[in-house]
């Protein structure tokens, strides 16, 4: 078999088992099923996956991947530093809230297993840490950020993000447009750029 081959067999079982763990959840989808729904033996499936743990991890590798790519857009779009940086921080929360949407509700057992996904996310937490920096240091070149450290800010920003998923994706942080969502826009955009403390008064 060619690799290109390969590459398509690996990636039909990774969709096939994605779409199993959606619909049935992880618990009730067996390698059997994903056998006969990919119509593929289970010899095949052993081929490129040791065990049902492994392909969990690849079908959320995957699923990051596609994150990683809307990041990397964002993060290369021709906008000033402040726009990009709120730009970033937008696909962010909507790209993990379609991925969400995609593989079932919060309480499907997909994202139950937090250490499974924070595992598989750990080059993507790299990359993306990366690219913040990235955007920090020109907004500091170009005279937008003043920031000590661009590489502990990325660090804050990212942890920031990641504990803003969960509050957008079930509603805390309203995602529709209205007053709620242009509140958190401005409340976002205020603490990044004018920080906490109150503006000083001209005496």
């Amino acid at each position: 078999m060619s690799s290109n081959a390969a590459s398509r067999t690996k990636d039909l079982l990774i969709d096939v088992a994605r779409q199993l763990f959606a619909k049935i959840g992880i618990t009730n989808t067996t390698v059997n099923d994903i056998a006969d729904k990919s119509q593929k033996g289970r010899r095949t499936i052993y081929t490129y996956f040791r065990n049902k743990g492994d392909i969990i991890t690849a079908v959320i590798e995957k699923e990051l991947q596609c994150m990683l790519t809307n990041l990397k857009q964002a993060q290369t779009s021709k906008l000033r530093p402040e726009n990009k940086l709120m730009h970033f921080i937008y696909t962010h929360l909507e790209t993990m809230k379609e991925i969400v949407h995609r593989n079932g509700s919060l309480k499907a057992e997909f994202f139950k297993d937090i250490s499974r996904v924070e595992k598989a996310r750990q080059s993507l937490d790299k990359e993306e840490h990366k690219m913040l920096k990235i955007i920090l240091d020109e907004g500091v070149r170009a005279g937008y950020f003043h920031v000590p450290s661009t590489h502990i800010a990325a660090t804050i920003l990212l942890g920031s993000l990641k504990g803003m998923e969960v509050p957008y994706l079930v509603g805390k942080i309203k995602t529709s447009i209205g007053d709620d969502f242009d509140q958190f826009r401005y409340t976002v955009e205020s603490m990044l750029f004018n920080g906490l403390r109150p503006k000083r008064r001209d005496h």
